[in-house]
């Protein structure tokens, strides 16, 4: 969504996030780039703190966060960063996240059994996990769980979405799209064996087993990051 914000001139990767959010102006997100949460080099932690209810709450608690390192110097995922993304993604075009989802991006990737809420008469079909008590559960929905991983998918719609990043469809007459997904493979960072795009993590191919291994195990882990000037186009071999 962020990708198709910028191709549609909505967006700039290199503004800060707070040009976009501006309740949080005067915080540490001056100096952090919208690219920065793209890119999981924010510096904000993976889970948010279990106290954050509403979004008045949210607010309050990034307009006092403070990061351990500088924007850009390391990287370590974070859902957060994924959730202020979609929100400034949704922001800079104008509309709400959920319509920004439902009415453009996955009609336009032809994702039509995905669904931010599941409807009733597909109720039937959604997958159920296990809590730490083996109890049946749905995911839970915190604040900013909808733009953080809040899309319930099928495996044909997953497919459809893996294939048209691989280049092996074409989006139906829909230039722009197309444009938007292939942007997110543009690598911006190294960070160990890991080239980081837009949320994409990539490591060249064919990849030996150790390098695999290596690259998977440091995903959720802190890590020094190196700016790629100029960032590195989308590659064929990964």
């Amino acid at each position: 969504l962020a990708s198709y914000a910028q191709v549609s001139g909505k967006l700039s990767l290199d503004q800060s996030v707070s040009h976009y959010v501006p309740e949080l102006r005067g915080s540490s997100f001056d100096h952090v780039s919208v690219l920065n949460v793209g890119t999981h080099t924010s510096g904000l932690q993976l889970f948010m703190p279990e106290d954050i209810k509403n979004t008045t709450q949210l607010m309050a608690y990034l307009k006092a966060w403070k990061p351990a390192d500088a924007a850009g110097t390391h990287r370590v995922y974070s859902n957060i960063g994924t959730g202020l993304l979609g929100m400034i993604a949704a922001k800079s075009l104008g509309v709400s996240y959920e319509d920004a989802i439902e009415k453009t991006l996955l009609p336009q990737l032809g994702m039509h059994h995905s669904y931010l809420k599941v409807p009733a008469d597909q109720m039937e079909n959604y997958a159920w996990g296990y809590n730490k008590k083996d109890e049946p559960v749905h995911v839970n929905m915190e604040i900013l769980g909808n733009e953080a991983y809040g899309i319930k998918t099928t495996s044909s719609d997953l497919l459809r979405y893996v294939q048209a990043n691989m280049g092996q469809l074409k989006l139906d007459a829909n230039a722009k799209m197309q444009q938007a997904l292939t942007a997110t493979h543009t690598g911006y960072f190294k960070s160990g064996e890991i080239t980081q795009d837009l949320m994409w993590e990539q490591l060249p191919y064919p990849v030996s087993l150790p390098n695999l291994l290596t690259g998977n195990d440091m995903a959720m882990t802190k890590s020094v990051a190196t700016p790629i000037v100029p960032p590195l186009p989308p590659q064929e071999n990964v």
